[in-house]
């Protein structure tokens, strides 16, 4: 179990830095940050299932905290990948994406 939570959270931790600098590479929204945050939100759920199947307790504001700002971060990327689609200015809310996944790493590590 703990070589699956150490892939899992290498997994995470990727996907993480994708998000945060996929935009800074790319000059706008790129598919990598869009994807990225989708698998960071399912290897986040998975990371929570494991850490409910141990024996520690597990803080539920702070995963329903990271949840909801997570869910913003997605929001962020697709809906900036939408706008990118369509010839739109889709930058600042990749920016945005990354500014979030940062402060929801900053959540994760100072709660």
């Amino acid at each position: 179990m703990d070589t699956l939570r150490l892939v899992l959270y290498i997994l995470h931790m990727l996907a993480m830095v994708a998000i945060v600098i996929a935009p800074a590479v790319a000059g706008r929204v790129h598919v990598i940050q869009i994807w990225s945050a989708r698998i960071q939100l399912l290897v986040g759920l998975g990371l929570t299932g494991i850490a409910e199947a141990g024996d520690d307790p597990v803080n539920h504001a702070k995963i329903g905290t990271k949840l909801v700002v997570m869910i913003a971060v997605l929001a962020c990327a697709e809906i900036g990948n939408g706008k990118n689609k369509r010839g739109e200015n889709g930058m600042p809310l990749a920016i945005a994406a990354a500014a979030i996944a940062v402060v929801n790493a900053l959540i994760a590590f100072l709660w």
